[in-house]
């Protein structure tokens, strides 16, 4: 195990009904002038909004709203944020919706402060200042409501690309299972790869000697394997949603990735599609896990097989440790095909001849380098090959 250092200050308030304590939260944590970021839709239907200003009115905060975020969140919709929370003085910035509204949130946090653009943090910045953040969740996938991380489309290029630090972790994070009881299930099952997708970027690992964060990373795993189908089944399984709802915060507030390499080439060749094509991350996740894994398998064949052994419950082939990796592969991409995720890449609205262009601009886009990959190097010509292991 590598060395490392660890902070992960967020406080969690778990439970039913806990949205109506917003306020009290904001307030605990210096909040006068909040920023209240969100998409639309479901949290205004649902009332969700209307209780979650409630609340602040109770703590007799002010507020200002600023609606509008999509999935795979937009640049453009972050400078209006920039410029509305310089405008009128915000210091708490309140993010009600899933990750994107989280990640947008995030982006403008570390605007308000900065003297130059935003976008400098995702050419690969470090945050070190940003407005203080609240979350209150909605959907069980991204883990932004723990995490040090976010991620923004910037509609000149279609660039998608990340940022970090710990000056984005929220102060405080608001998780009612309840409030993901209404999604539907395509929208669950997006969320619930998502979810699978950060515990596998950090399993693929080139780190030695890193049972202890082997073994969360598996648990989490075994829990999202038994709780995804039970959810898809029955919407309205309360205890089932609040096992993802943790099991996706504890995938992604890097508790189980501290000393050890980590990978994110799935990540990062899905990021392309979302960009380009607009789909679900989490529905590209699915489609580009398998066959990333399969491009990848020769790299380190038992560490394959062993997650295919402890977690899909394949049997150890010790003469032929690749077919019980390929095995392990092939349970993953059954299971995400079981509660709804495509798989392949017209299923996702992907076009063969535009993969030579998604490949370039996930090697060379904007500011990377040529390659992508902490578990496995890869070019140009790889990722190629990969996207076409998805048709």
């Amino acid at each position: 195990m590598d060395n490392f250092t660890f902070y992960a200050p967020t406080y969690f308030a778990f439970g039913k009904d806990t949205e109506n304590e917003t306020g009290k939260y904001v307030k605990r944590f210096g909040g006068t002038k909040v920023l209240i970021h969100y998409g639309g839709g479901s949290v205004v239907r649902s009332g969700l909004l209307d209780r979650v200003k409630a609340s602040l009115e109770a703590e007799q905060i002010g507020y200002v709203e600023l609606g509008g975020v999509k999935p795979n969140p937009r640049s453009g919709l972050v400078y209006e944020g920039i410029d509305l929370c310089r405008k009128e003085g915000v210091d708490f910035i309140l993010a009600v919706g899933g990750g994107s509204t989280i990640d947008s949130a995030k982006a403008i946090a570390a605007g308000v402060p900065y003297d130059g653009d935003f976008w400098d943090f995702y050419q690969g910045g470090i945050v070190n200042e940003a407005v203080p953040i609240g979350t209150v969740i909605t959907i069980s996938a991204a883990g932004s409501e723990g995490s040090a991380d976010s991620v923004i489309t910037k509609e000149d290029g279609m660039y998608k690309r990340a940022t970090t630090g710990e000056a984005l972790r929220p102060k405080f994070t608001i998780m009612n299972p309840a409030l993901t009881q209404t999604l539907p299930a395509y929208q669950t099952a997006c969320g619930i790869t998502d979810i699978i997708a950060h515990l596998y970027e950090r399993y693929l690992t080139n780190t030695k000697e890193v049972e202890c964060t082997d073994r969360m990373i598996e648990a989490l795993l075994l829990t999202m394997v038994h709780e995804g189908p039970r959810v898809i089944e029955d919407p309205d399984n309360y205890d089932a949603r609040a096992n993802i709802m943790w099991a996706g915060m504890m995938a992604h507030n890097n508790s189980c990735g501290v000393g050890r390499s980590q990978d994110w080439t799935s990540h990062g060749i899905e990021h392309e599609l979302s960009a380009l094509y607009d789909c679900a991350h989490g529905a590209g996740l699915a489609v580009v896990m398998p066959a990333v894994f399969t491009y990848n398998l020769k790299h380190d064949v038992m560490r394959f097989a062993k997650i295919a052994v402890r977690v899909w419950g394949c049997q150890m082939d010790f003469e032929h440790p690749e077919r019980t990796a390929k095995e392990g592969i092939e349970a993953l991409r059954s299971f995400l095909i079981s509660i709804g995720m495509p798989k392949n890449f017209a299923e996702l609205g992907a076009r063969e001849e535009d993969i030579e262009r998604l490949a370039h601009t996930c090697c060379y886009g904007d500011v990377e380098n040529g390659t992508i990959g902490g578990f496995v190097p890869l070019n140009q010509e790889d990722v190629e090959n990969i996207y076409r292991l998805m048709l």
